[in-house]
């Protein structure tokens, strides 16, 4: 059966709050939701699936008992145990028909793709191959590789102001972030402080790692951190540039950000997801080149190269110890030798200026627009008299593809557009201008 040739400890993330038997049922029932168990699959016996995991018969059969009561699973004297996600309600659904991606690209999120740096990559890659030794080629060290931890701490402290630490190389800034907090469960602390409006998937992230999320509001300043709820001890910010408003945390801010981690003992998660995309305004240091021992600092290459890579960092204060996802050797490698030899640096330095081009090129043709948050990085806010949603809708059957400020939200508020211009086409910039301006004012 398909079941037999599973690789169980992947497959199945025996992590977070609850004894063993409730970890290995929650994440049986994730497995058949999410579709990794096939409606009809055998399960493995207890006692092969017990020795699998390394845990007792009795955690096994307790969690097995427990989906069968929830129609997840279907056992009988004398047959296997199965998979029941017919019954249950949760089977699969009929393929749908793939959606055309929008001829013109607004959606926050993405770096220009048109522009990836496929020779250097290529050349970086091609390096690799032939020079480095065949030791390297075993099993990715838990932490990452040696040369990029050395490279990226190297690069963060000259580009970012980052102070020392330790350095582990993840599968990106939601990677990393999820590591984070599971070990901040794992010490006890259920609860995530984190900005509203605020990147949604690092939400679920904190959540799926078994956390409550508390937001707090944003205003002009960044996060208002005399409302951070009593008694949380973490808190999700992204200081240098807050998504998705813009805004900057002020001086005022930091300092009381800092005082407070200070007074509860807690641990600041700082996302730095595109600070090298300045353009009206000076760079930002980084939080935890203040404070390194109350700061874990999370990068990525996504928003400068492409999230395809699925490489990123995260810098940790020397006593803490973070599972992540390690990406493949030779990606980092390929990373190590990019920023060695100048080309990550010569590649943000003509981005910058293309990105730059294009936000002016955009601010000016949405015409007398109230726009916000147009200094930095690869989006802005455009702000609304009418309802958000419709603009949306009209502006997606028009073929251009934009987000509602509330999708970032845990309550509505003012109707605003997040505007991505990271991966619109030069081409197109006035088009989808026009095409959103006419969504904007059809009766």
């Amino acid at each position: 059966m398909a079941g037999s040739q599973t690789d169980w400890g992947v497959l199945l993330d025996l992590t977070g709050p609850g004894p063993k038997h409730e970890q290995l049922a929650r994440a049986l029932r994730q497995a058949i939701r999410d579709g990794g168990l096939e409606d009809g699959v055998e399960v493995p016996p207890s006692r092969r699936l017990a020795a699998d995991l390394g845990c007792s018969r009795w955690v096994v059969t307790q969690a097995y008992a427990q989906l069968v009561a929830e129609g997840y699973l279907a056992g009988h004297a004398g047959s296997a145990t199965r998979v029941r996600r017919m019954a249950s309600g949760t089977g699969p659904k009929a393929p749908a028909r793939a959606t055309p991606p929008p001829r013109y690209d607004l959606a926050p999120g993405l770096p220009d793709l048109r522009n990836f740096p496929r020779r250097p990559w290529a050349d970086a890659v091609r390096e690799v191959l032939a020079n480095t030794p065949y030791t390297d080629f075993g099993l990715p060290e838990p932490d990452g590789h040696p040369r990029l931890r050395r490279v990226m701490g190297d690069y963060l402290r000259r580009v970012r102001g980052a102070a020392p630490g330790t350095v582990l190389i993840c599968g990106g800034v939601t990677d990393g972030v999820t590591g984070v907090c599971r070990a901040l469960v794992e010490r006890g602390h259920t609860r995530l402080a984190v900005e509203d409006p605020g990147w949604t998937r690092l939400r679920r992230a904190a959540e799926g790692a078994g956390m409550t999320v508390d937001p707090v509001p944003v205003d002009d300043e960044g996060l208002d951190v005399g409302r951070i709820p009593a008694g949380v001890r973490a808190v999700l910010v992204t200081p240098a540039h807050q998504f998705p408003t813009g805004t900057v945390l002020s001086p005022r801010r930091r300092a009381e950000l800092l005082a407070w981690a200070w007074d509860v003992d807690g641990l600041i998660l700082e996302d730095d997801y595109d600070a090298e995309f300045r353009y009206d305004r000076r760079p930002v240091g980084t939080v935890q080149g203040t404070a390194p021992g109350r700061v874990a600092l999370f990068g990525s290459v996504s928003k400068t190269l492409s999230p395809a890579l699925g490489l990123g960092w995260a810098v940790l204060p020397p006593q803490w110890t973070v599972r992540a996802h390690p990406p493949p050797v030779v990606d980092q490698l390929a990373l190590a030798g990019f920023v060695e030899s100048g080309g990550y640096d010569r590649y943000l330095r003509s981005a910058r200026l293309r990105y730059r081009a294009r936000r002016d090129r955009l601010v000016a043709a949405l015409g007398p627009a109230r726009l916000s948050g147009v200094a930095a990085g690869l989006h802005l806010l455009l702000h609304l008299d009418g309802d958000a949603a419709v603009v949306v809708r009209r502006a997606r059957a028009a073929d251009v593809k934009v987000a509602d400020l509330d999708d970032y939200r845990t309550a509505p508020g003012e109707p605003a557009l997040v505007l991505g211009y990271g991966n619109l086409a030069d081409s197109g910039v006035e088009a989808a201008a026009a095409l959103l301006r006419r969504a904007m004012t059809t009766a």
